[in-house]
């Protein structure tokens, strides 16, 4: 039944989608990975979410709050993978195979993460308040690594991942898994 069917004094049913939020959320990471966050708004998100723009203004301040929710999303994500690698790891060898296998892999290396990665760094870098988000996907990061490492090392590899990572993504010619290989074990101590 639409609006227009609806007798007068009946209301029209309504659309039941208890997970709109969250699905906005998701594909508001869609977005920004193809437009950017200068490109995303309201409307363009809305449409990819196949919901109403007024959903947005419902769900959302702004398009500020928007963005955080949209990156904090991305952070856990990453920071559920680092959490993943590590903990399958029993031995600081096998932790050290698993931070090569994150700088690696598709989950940190594959276009879309990124984009998106620069997107949140860039973000955060104008807008301090955004650096909540960067700083509990730090936390979370170091926190799996301190399983394996204690906690200064722990921060070094968190670094070291980050760094190695962009350069493996922006330069033309990546630096080889031998190398990365060298590169954590040497922080991590490991002859």
């Amino acid at each position: 039944m639409t609006a227009k069917d609806a007798a007068p004094g009946q209301s029209r049913a309504r659309r039941s989608d208890p997970d709109r939020r969250e699905r906005i959320i998701a594909v508001a990471l869609d977005v920004i990975a193809e437009h950017g966050i200068a490109g995303t708004t309201h409307r363009r998100v809305a449409q990819a979410a196949d919901v109403p723009l007024g959903s947005m203004t419902y769900h959302f301040k702004g398009i500020e709050d928007l963005l955080a929710a949209a990156f904090t999303l991305l952070a856990n994500q990453t920071a559920d993978g680092f959490e993943a690698a590590l903990s399958a790891a029993a031995t600081r060898e096998e932790a050290v195979d698993a931070v090569v296998g994150l700088i690696t892999s598709e989950m940190l290396g594959n276009d879309r993460a990124v984009v998106l990665t620069h997107e949140l760094y860039s973000l955060a870098a104008r807008r301090p308040d955004m650096r909540r988000v960067t700083d509990a996907w730090m936390a979370r990061s170091r926190d799996a690594l301190q399983r394996h490492f204690d906690p200064e090392t722990a921060t070094m590899v968190d670094a070291l991942i980050e760094g190695l990572t962009i350069h493996r993504s922006l330069a033309l010619n990546p630096l080889s898994t031998q190398t990365v290989v060298e590169a954590v074990k040497r922080i991590a101590t490991i002859p």
